[in-house]
């Protein structure tokens, strides 16, 4: 009787006492005398229960067992025994073994199996030692053990050396064009794939579903969308239309082409159809935003109960869950995921943190994750990702910490995850700790991970360390990098270093984009620098980035910031159907330049072509109504706005409105305007309305405005300032000798107005009353001549005096 470990099993062999002992399977690997039993001819029952003691200890092969194979018979026996037991390795040292110690006679079985095992090995070495003994041996390789050695080098990656076999090959068929087809299309040379495939068609061999499934999947890397409509012609052709491998294949081509209708017919004439084929189809659907059709679909897979879903096809219709922000959904077909023993899967684990991270249930989510079993890098990319694209970078930083304590490294897409969403709300010291172990465990050399540090640095106001890195990217920079160092400048408002890296980025081997124009583009319109803008855009013309249209959008409103309203004109008019920000940057062009006729002329065209306006248009369209004192159709279009929208109008809807009253001198109606409105008034409403104020000499008005700006703001110059001039107007001087008491014990300064203006590429700036400029003298020379002229035409400057004692 046989047991393993404490039993044993007594043996008569016929061949003396000394095998009727008790024997174990420890001894069976050192009994030389035993495997001598390989060299003759035993009883079939004794052959079994022999391999059965050896397959179970299943030992590495040892010196003295290989040493003892000194027949052929017992080595090929012994070499085709480990291949089929799985054990490539003892396999092939087997050969090796004989092949150092003698010229060892193998027959063709067995180098098909040696060859099986270098191809599941992945042994280019090995492959290649065989192939030569082979080749050196009398055995004559039949067409099935050269197809093997192609398909060994095309699996190992060596493609040279499969293709001098098969152009040696004298006789081939449709077995060793595929293989090679599949191994162009495995080892990236596509386009190799497909010329074989063509060299296959007019050779005369007819192509089967394996071979399909490989060129299909090539085309579809190719993103051939024509050749792939042939491809599926000549499976019609072949007469493989019903066969699944061909089928599941065109499935993904079409999928991966966005043709999901084409996908979803080849799906429906599926007779039986296989657990690849509802995956990808289901796939599909999610990909391509067909969501509620993937969850159909998931629905008909339960029914017909044929196939029980795996984790892919539950990551997909979680997806498609997530996509349409449906939790009760989510919820129900996480039961069923648990119901089928997947709720602890990586691959289903992640997806299902992430559908929950999409519904905002982060404790579900985080239940999700610790559930599953033995979590991977993945699975803690997954809920990182999860918690710092919801903002809680505080959690975020936790799961980072928690996963560090696992003993897993964290790679690029960890510190992509952290650093990008989470950027605005780390502090400069949490970025510099994660910079300072990017650069420990190297991950600093890869110009992803640079580009989040400098959004990272920009977000947490520190410039400085932004150009830092940039500096330290160097030549590895890429069109990522200068993007971002580019919009650093123009949100920090450095305009003339964003001029600079961009002078440098023309002469680096990263050529601008889209998104560096616009960045570009919007610093020119910062500093209303009308020259530079005029040279970005000859360079959209030259380059060709002048036909995008968020290059012509951000070109019509950075030529209406710098006050050239033709040349934004023109470019709108040469637009080919404008959307609707083309329309609104042009509407808010006119009105801040009080062409408020022209920007309701345009609306008005814009409205009558079919344009729906969104919430910019319409502040363009009330500050043009503001600047012409059209108050009842200023009213018409806010009550308009809030039908057409169906949203409260924003503060800054709202701070249009008062401007438009208050404009038009009616102050008490703005004040009651802003008192009903649904929300608190910010600073700049308020700022409004004091200002109007002061035009209309409203001394009580802007006593209660001015103290509401306090409120919120108690060291507010400006309401300080203006209440302090609006009493100086009106003679309340004891009013404003106890404001700039006031003033002077909280320490509240006006801060002096500046303007600039661009000449000859130089920048220059001025400040009230200000002597510091170089040609300051030239300066108020002539703006005493300009005064005189006044004087000379008539014009009193004099004839309403505004008292400013600032």
């Amino acid at each position: 009787m046989l047991m393993l470990g404490s039993c044993r099993h007594n043996l008569s062999t016929g061949f003396g006492d000394e095998f009727a002992d008790t024997i174990s399977p420890s001894k069976i690997l050192n009994n030389k005398k035993l495997h001598l039993l390989f060299q003759y001819p035993l009883p079939m029952i004794i052959q079994s229960q022999i391999r059965c003691i050896y397959n179970c200890t299943r030992p590495i092969v040892s010196t003295t067992v290989v040493s003892s194979l000194s027949t052929e018979l017992s080595t090929n026996s012994y070499i085709n025994l480990m291949c089929k037991q799985e054990r490539y390795k003892e396999a092939l040292d087997t050969f090796n073994f004989n092949l150092e110690k003698s010229s060892i006679h193998l027959e063709p079985s067995t180098y098909v199996n040696l060859i099986l095992a270098c191809t599941n090995f992945r042994s280019l070495n090995y492959g290649k030692k065989i192939h030569d003994h082979i080749s050196k041996s009398k055995c004559q390789p039949d067409l099935v053990l050269q197809n093997h050695i192609l398909n060994m080098y095309g699996k190992c990656g060596s493609l040279k050396d499969a293709r001098k076999v098969f152009d040696a090959m004298q006789l081939r068929n449709v077995v060793s064009w595929t293989i090679m087809i599949s191994g162009y299309m495995q080892n990236g040379q596509e386009n190799d794939a497909i010329i074989m495939y063509i060299q296959m068609l007019r050779s005369g061999y007819l192509p089967d579903q394996f071979t399909f499934g490989s060129i299909i999947k090539a085309c579809c890397i190719v993103g051939d969308i024509d050749f792939g409509r042939q491809l599926h012609g000549h499976v019609i052709k072949s007469g493989y239309d019903h066969h699944l491998i061909a089928q599941n294949a065109l499935i993904s081509m079409y999928t991966k082409f966005r043709q999901i209708a084409h996908a979803s017919s080849v799906f429906d004439i599926i007779s039986t159809k296989d657990l690849i084929s509802w995956a990808s189809m289901i796939a599909g659907f999610t990909q391509l935003g067909n969501d509620i059709e993937a969850l159909y679909l998931f629905r008909d897979m339960l029914r017909q109960s044929v196939y029980q879903p795996n984790e892919f096809i539950f990551g997909s219709v979680f997806s498609a869950c997530g996509s349409l922000l449906e939790p009760e959904f989510g919820r129900q077909i996480h039961g069923v995921c648990a119901k089928f023993g997947l709720g602890r899967n990586i691959f289903a684990g992640c997806s299902l943190c992430d559908m929950y991270a999409k519904f905002g249930l982060l404790p579900l989510a985080e239940r999700a994750f610790y559930q599953i079993e033995s979590p991977d890098l993945v699975s803690w990319n997954a809920i990182i990702t999860a918690f710092s694209d919801s903002g809680h970078v505080n959690e975020a930083v936790s799961f980072f910490h928690q996963m560090m304590h696992t003993g897993l490294m964290p790679d690029n897409i960890t510190f992509l995850s952290l650093l990008c969403p989470c950027g605005s709300f780390l502090t400069r010291n949490q970025g510099m700790q994660m910079h300072s172990y990017i650069i420990k465990i190297g991950l600093d050399k890869e110009a992803a991970v640079c580009n989040s540090l400098l959004t990272m640095y920009t977000k947490c106001s520190s410039l400085h360390d932004a150009f830092n890195v940039f500096t330290y990217l160097g030549k590895r920079a890429n069109l990522v990098s200068w993007n971002a160092i580019l919009s650093a400048c123009l949100q920090h408002k450095h305009a003339r270093e964003a001029f600079r890296l961009f002078k440098l980025m023309l002469f680096s081997e990263n050529k601008p984009d889209s998104i560096t124009i616009t960045t570009i583009l919007g610093t020119c319109a910062e500093l209303a620098s009308l020259e530079v803008g005029n040279q970005v855009h000859c360079f959209t013309i030259k380059s060709g980035l002048v036909v995008d249209v968020s290059v012509r959008n951000r070109l019509i409103d950075m030529y209406a910031k710098c006050g050239s309203l033709k040349h934004a004109r023109d470019v709108f008019d040469s637009t080919q159907n404008p959307d609707i920000v083309s329309w609104s940057s042009l509407i808010v062009g006119y009105a801040q330049f009080g062409l408020g006729h022209e920007a309701l002329n345009l609306f008005r065209l814009m409205r009558n072509l079919g344009v729906k306006p969104n919430e910019v248009t319409y502040l363009g369209v009330l500050s043009a109504c503001s600047h012409i004192g059209l108050v009842e159709e200023g009213w018409h279009l806010y009550r308009a706005m809030e039908v057409e929208l169906g949203n409260a109008p924003t503060r800054e809807h709202v701070s249009c409105m008062v401007d438009l009253l208050a404009r038009a001198g009616c102050l008490y109606e703005a004040e009651n305007f802003i008192k009903k409105t649904g929300f608190d008034p910010d600073i700049n409403t308020w700022k409004t309305l004091l200002a109007s104020c002061k035009t209309h000499g409203n001394v009580d008005i802007a006593e209660r405005v001015a103290e509401n700006i306090l409120k919120l703001d108690p060291c507010n110059s400006a309401a300080l300032v203006l209440l302090t001039n609006i009493n100086a107007s009106a003679g309340n001087w004891k009013e404003v000798a106890r404001l700039r008491h006031l003033m002077k014990q909280m320490g509240v300064q006006k801060v002096p107005g500046q303007s600039w203006i661009e000449f000859k590429d130089q920048i220059h700036v001025f400040f009230s009353e200000d002597t510091s400029h170089p040609q300051s003298g030239n300066i108020y020379s002539m703006l005493e001549d300009l005064w005189l002229q006044m004087l000379d035409h008539g014009y009193d400057p004099c004839q309403r005096l505004d008292i400013n004692i600032w």
